[in-house]
């Protein structure tokens, strides 16, 4: 078992509060966050925007496994999370997150490559403990353009 921590500081109220977030690597260390990098133009992080980071990563490396795994060696793989967060029903709700993925991979099949993404899809601990199987896009770019969604 592998166990990741990261603490949060919170002071005051939701809107005129502040935080700070750190992980024990010290890549995020007293970062800071606020309503106002949640939603509005403030400065600072915000959970979403992590949670786009933390997806993206495991998802590329999911897939550089699984193409591995397939024997074909990816020179490069992209890719960009974007999380929807709407207020829906009452409540703030990420209603979809959205990879865009770019990848260069010699001598594979665009086919082969579809298959490989979409089976890292279903395989990314943390899209499998998020459940967001289902909401997930990913776009693929071979070496020869754009492939299908």
């Amino acid at each position: 078992m592998i166990l990741s921590t990261a603490s949060v500081v919170w002071h005051r109220g939701l809107k005129d509060g502040k935080g700070t977030i750190g992980v024990p690597s010290g890549v995020l260390s007293e970062t800071p966050y606020s309503f106002a990098s949640c939603f509005e133009d403030g400065q600072g992080t915000n959970p979403e925007e992590l949670l786009a980071a933390a997806l993206a990563a495991c998802f590329t490396m999911t897939l550089s496994a699984r193409l591995v795994t397939l024997k074909f060696t990816p020179e490069r793989v992209r890719t960009t999370a974007t999380v929807t967060l709407e207020f829906l029903n009452g409540a703030w709700t990420i209603s979809k997150i959205a990879l865009d993925v770019a990848a260069k991979v010699p001598r594979i099949s665009e086919s082969a490559l579809q298959a490989a993404a979409g089976d890292a899809k279903y395989c990314c601990p943390i899209s499998r403990m998020l459940n967001v199987h289902a909401v997930l896009n990913v776009r693929l770019e071979s070496q020869r353009g754009k492939l299908a969604e």
